[in-house]
C-alpha cells in the first residue's frame, strides 16, 4: 500500500515542478498586461517609438491580438525574425495555442540564443534597455583598433 501511494506521489510532484517551470517563462506577460491597462494610449506610443512603427500598425497589431504583452512579442519576434509584421501576425495566429518556443522556431529564431533567453526574462519596453546582441561592445573595440591600422590605407 504504501509503494503504490509512492507510485502514485511521483506523477503528481513531477506535474507540479513542471507546472511551475512553464509558469516561469515569461512570467513578466500578466504584470505588463496590468501595467498596460493603466496607460493603454502611453502603452501604444511605446510600442510604436520602441519598434519604429506608425499609430495604424500598432492599431492593426492591437486589433488581431489578445492582449498587449502579445502584441509586444509580435514586434519583437519581427525584430528578431527579421520578417514584416504581417507574416509574424499570421504565424501567431496559426501557431498561438502551441507556446512561444514553437512560433519562434517557425520564425527562424533559435530558442536556445541569448536573446530569446532575455525575452524569456523580460520586456524592454519599459526598462529603457534594448536587449541588443551585444554589437556595442565589438562596434568600439574596432573603431579604437581600426583608426590607427588603417589610417590613410584606402584612400584610392
Amino acid at each position: 500500500m504504501k509503494l503504490l501511494k509512492i507510485l502514485f506521489m511521483i506523477p503528481v510532484v513531477v506535474l507540479f515542478f513542471l507546472d511551475i517551470a512553464v509558469a516561469g517563462d515569461f512570467d513578466w506577460m500578466r504584470d505588463f498586461n496590468i501595467r498596460v491597462d493603466a496607460d493603454p494610449s502611453g502603452f501604444r506610443a511605446r510600442l510604436s517609438t520602441r519598434f519604429n512603427i506608425g499609430d495604424a500598425q500598432v492599431k492593426t497589431i492591437l486589433s488581431n491580438i489578445g492582449n498587449p504583452a502579445d502584441a509586444y512579442m509580435v514586434c519583437r519576434f519581427g525584430e528578431m525574425s527579421g520578417k514584416p509584421t504581417d507574416y509574424i501576425l499570421d504565424q501567431y495566429k496559426s501557431k498561438k495555442n502551441k507556446g512561444w518556443g514553437v512560433l519562434a522556431k517557425s520564425l527562424g529564431i533559435k530558442t536556445g540564443s541569448k536573446e530569446f533567453h532575455n525575452l524569456k526574462l523580460g520586456n524592454d519596453l519599459y526598462t529603457g534597455k534594448k536587449k541588443s546582441k551585444n554589437k556595442g561592445k565589438a562596434k568600439s573595440k574596432n573603431k579604437s583598433k581600426g583608426k590607427g591600422k588603417n589610417k590613410g590605407k584606402n584612400k584610392g
